[in-house]
């Protein structure tokens, strides 16, 4: 599989490179215009223009994170791609808590982007990543199998875990409290700490865009990398603002659910690079690697995207705790939810069909069942899956639990 791999994974050429990255910057060109302008745009105009802005923005931050791997190398590596990736989120979901500093309203709007963002991953992003394993192998004539990830994985398992059962806390306390930050964002260092330690001396290999880029001369490289950065990033913070606004906006005045927009398509325009990205690798028999850029991901914004909340509405004028009206309280459990039943899924460290299956059911059921009591009785679906499921694989626990501190069993690095 492996050598199969690596004979299809040939670079674009470098007009075809070229011809993809202009077409990147001009679809966040009318964004950039509108802004410096001054312009307002009708709630409708505003999500398309910025959301298209924010789209294209995420995907040069993908291609700059991923050629930059050929350069650097450690727990900087580590935390800079982290943050990097999924950085549009970041900044709309900021947006919301520190805006809900001076309007409490916007408290809402943060919590449903950070509760979109996260099921969006697992519930279609993961899915997504079995299905196009499925596909390229029966591509070859192949049987479908798991997806297997690499014993190091058991890393980001095992930080998601204690992070599911704490998360648990805020819907308890009804608000993403001052403590949250204090708990999760070291959890988070740690955690990049753990991985830093896990060197296999060995650099995945490149896809696209980046694979080409990676093949420049270094100060070229480095040169390129450095201007997609910086451009992507000034693009998301300029479009972060009136995307958010538009968004909310938008769901007025169409008279659309303003949660459903700010839930679901602000986290779907921010996280489809990074989705198509693992489809990429899953469609060229790297579906380990796909699923594993996407659990650190996962471990991402369910430790340091959720403690940053409550510090942005402390900046933006309010108090040290980030209240969470009934919805809300829901979501986040539902949230939590949904990360107990992923984590325990992935404690063999591989995923078949039918869990894919089931967490995408589970996910596209609570659209045709969008009550509060729906809400709540899908929570406890997802726990009684998480528990039935344990008790055929508690035998994994002991490895995982060692993952936090001690060696990976399985992993020879360690």
């Amino acid at each position: 599989m492996g050598e199969s791999a690596a004979a299809e994974t040939v670079p674009p050429s470098v007009g075809a490179s070229v011809a993809r990255i202009a077409v990147a910057c001009a679809g966040a060109v009318p964004a950039v215009v509108v802004r410096l302008s001054g312009a307002e745009l009708p709630p409708g105009a505003a999500v398309a223009v910025f959301g298209l802005g924010v789209l294209c923005s995420a995907l040069l931050l993908m291609w700059a994170a991923e050629t930059a791997r050929a350069d650097m190398a450690g727990a900087l590596a580590l935390a800079l791609l982290a943050f990097i990736a999924v950085l549009p989120e970041y900044a709309v979901d900021l947006y919301f808590a520190y805006a809900a500093g001076s309007d409490p309203a916007y408290a809402a709007y943060a919590a449903a982007n950070m509760t979109g963002a996260n099921r969006l991953l697992v519930g279609v992003g993961w899915p997504l990543v079995a299905l196009a394993a499925a596909l390229a192998l029966r591509r070859r004539g192949a049987a479908p199998g798991p997806v297997v990830l690499e014993p190091h994985r058991r890393i980001d398992v095992a930080f998601l875990a204690v992070a599911a059962v704490v998360a648990f806390v805020m819907p308890l306390t009804r608000e993403i409290g001052w403590y949250v930050p204090v708990v999760l964002i070291p959890w988070y260092g740690y955690y990049l700490y753990r991985i830093a330690k896990c060197s296999t001396g060995e650099m995945e290999e490149l896809v696209g865009v980046p694979a080409r880029l990676a093949v420049l001369p270094r100060s070229g490289r480095r040169t390129v990398t450095a201007v997609l950065f910086a451009g992507a990033a000034a693009v998301v913070f300029a479009c972060a603002e009136p995307f958010a606004h538009g968004l909310v906006e938008a769901g007025a005045s169409l008279g659309i659910d303003r949660f459903v927009l700010v839930q679901w398509l602000a986290p779907l325009a921010s996280e489809a690079p990074e989705l198509i990205v693992a489809v990429v690798f899953a469609w060229r028999m790297r579906a380990g690697d796909g699923l594993g850029a996407l659990l650190s991901s996962k471990v991402n914004q369910w430790t340091l995207l959720v403690g940053c909340l409550p510090l942005a509405h402390a900046l933006g004028g309010g108090g040290a705790a980030l209240p969470l009206v009934t919805r809300q309280v829901d979501e986040v459990a539902l949230t939590a939810a949904q990360t107990v039943l992923a984590v325990v899924v992935l404690l063999d460290l591989h995923f078949v069909r039918w869990e894919a299956a089931v967490l995408f059911v589970l996910f596209a059921v609570q659209f045709a069942l969008p009550g509060e009591y729906a809400r709540e009785v899908l929570t406890y679906v997802y726990l009684s899956l998480a528990a039935l499921l344990l008790t055929r694989r508690w035998r994994h626990l002991p490895d995982t639990g060692r993952a936090l501190g001690g060696r990976v069993a399985g992993d020879p690095h360690f």
